[in-house]
């Protein structure tokens, strides 16, 4: 072998040490590192302004009018006409995201202009604001109904409308953006328990729509006060019906909802032609708000274990720690026999246990006809005596083993007042389930104090209270006083003729120590 042979050698093995370490070295930068790929802005200087100074003072003017609402918030939903429209009531909901503790969220928008089956994610890293740059989060989003591409995401205004008001009330958040078109029913719910897994008490969920469409002012108004009224009541089969661009956001919003107990709150209404003056041909605007409630007298009733409930739902404790309510009438035909409870409690317990040790929700069956009815029913968690969560429904939204089924796991897990139920604590955890009875329209003059659970009516708005809180309001003009200021309405509004009230009792049972 010449020099030169041995020269060529040594070369070629010192090209291959290096390319094999430059391979290796590239291992972990390629798999912890993403490529930047920025979303530049589409309507800037045309739907809002491009300008940061002249944005800056147009917001600034819509968030003063605005009020911030003391909600245990959880979701929003935010219009997204161009700013000199929908601006002010989009401000309604971001107001509430001021000082707010979330770091991350999650953006339903609906398409305008592209054709989708399903929703699609992006491989964009960030999208351009005229207040700067937000981050996408880099949580891997994996499901079927779920795909990459980027180009729904050009010139979608349902979308890129809520950034710069993000970017101003919470300059650090980062987003997950998802873009829905066309689902039916069943995958409206399947997406909706996707996206409920996704939520923590750093997470909020916004969801962009805009209302009716182009309809003269009188007949749009009737037409968005029923569609709100129905999202406010959670009410799936109405909001379906309505005019809404942004209908399969909302929907799977509502069915979060429903899985996790949230309450909703109307902020704001407007249309068009409030703001623009021409009432011929009118958008409908709306601002509203999914919360967990915590007004002063649920927080005194938390305290102790006891709790009211709002229209929806949300995650309040059904009854007193430490015994068995009995608040429904002995002789009422929704009382269920004790293998029917048994049957309840053991589902829940199975559910839970299943859901925290696996990770997976049980599919369970019943042939009997009393469990199979639409009911609404809570689940109560105790830890020691003391509460460890609870969820439930108010208004039957299902079968009644499935809304035990369904309210078990999120009492376990997505009781925001409480972290996780772990599989350690699961043996010393026990469970409460709570069943309603069919809500019974009345008078104020048959309301049975200390045995009525309440429901108010006021137009779009409602709340109730569970029989448990005659325990700290016992006089009934105090009561239905109290549960007006919870609906936000007038003190006397359970007066008016135009008031609607509702009375159900509760069955609770539990298991043995």
């Amino acid at each position: 072998m010449n020099s030169g042979q041995l020269r060529a050698i040594l070369l070629g093995g010192v090209l291959f040490i290096a390319f094999i370490f430059l391979i290796f070295r590239g291992i972990p930068e390629e798999s912890t590192t993403m490529e930047r790929n920025l979303k530049e802005q589409d309507f800037a200087g045309s739907w809002y302004p491009a300008d940061r100074e002249e944005l800056n003072s147009m917001l600034d003017s819509y968030l003063e009018k605005a009020d911030k609402e003391e909600l245990n918030l959880q979701a929003l939903i935010c219009a997204h006409a161009g700013y000199m429209a929908s601006g002010q009531t989009a401000a309604y909901s971001y107001k509430q995201l001021e000082g707010s503790r979330f770091k991350r969220a999650i953006i339903l928008a609906g398409s305008h202009s592209h054709p989708i089956r399903g929703g699609v994610i992006s491989n964009y890293t960030h999208f351009s604001t005229p207040f700067g740059e937000l981050a996408v989060s880099p949580l891997k989003l994996e499901h079927p109904l779920l795909e990459q591409n980027n180009f729904p995401f050009l010139k979608e205004n349902a979308l890129e409308m809520q950034l710069p008001l993000l970017k101003k009330v919470m300059p650090n958040i980062e987003i997950i953006p998802i873009i829905l078109g066309q689902l039916n029913k069943d995958e409206v719910q399947e997406l909706a328990k996707f996206i409920s897994s996704l939520l923590d008490n750093e997470t909020v969920l916004l969801t962009s729509t805009d209302f009716s469409h182009h309809h003269p002012y009188d007949e749009a108004v009737e037409m968005d006060k029923q569609s709100i009224k129905s999202i406010l009541a959670l009410d799936s089969e109405s909001t379906a019906k309505g005019e809404l661009c942004g209908a399969v956001p909302v929907l799977i919003t509502i069915e979060v909802a429903k899985l996790r107990g949230w309450d909703t709150k109307l902020l704001h209404y407007e249309n068009s032609g409030d703001v623009l003056g021409d009432m011929t041909k009118v958008v409908g605007y709306a601002a509203i708000a999914f919360h967990a409630d915590w007004d002063a007298a649920l927080q005194a009733q938390e305290s102790t274990g006891e709790a009211g409930e709002s229209s929806s739902g949300q995650k309040e404790s059904p009854g007193t720690q430490g015994e068995t309510v009995e608040a429904a009438q002995e002789d009422s035909p929704d009382l269920l026999t004790p293998e029917e409870q048994q049957y309840l409690l053991s589902l829940a317990r199975d559910t839970i246990e299943e859901y925290v040790r696996n990770n997976k929700t049980l599919e369970p069956s019943t042939d009997n006809p009393r469990l199979k009815e639409k009911r609404s029913a809570f689940v109560t968690l105790e830890k020691d005596g003391q509460l460890r969560g609870c969820i439930g429904h108010i208004q039957a939204v299902q079968e009644l083993y499935l809304d035990v089924r369904d309210n078990a796991i999120s009492a376990a897990v997505h009781d925001t007042r409480f972290p996780a139920v772990t599989a350690e604590e699961l043996e010393s955890i026990k469970i409460e389930v709570s069943v309603l009875t069919t809500p019974e329209s009345i008078t104020a003059d048959e309301i049975q104090p200390g045995t009525d659970g309440i429901i108010l009516e006021a137009g779009t708005y409602s709340a109730t209270y569970l029989p448990q809180v005659w325990e700290q309001i016992p006089e009934k003009e105090d009561f239905l006083t109290s549960l007006c200021k919870k609906a936000g309405v007038p003190v006397d509004c359970w007066k008016r003729p135009e008031a609607k009230i509702k009375r159900y009792q509760v069955h609770a049972f539990k298991e043995s120590e």
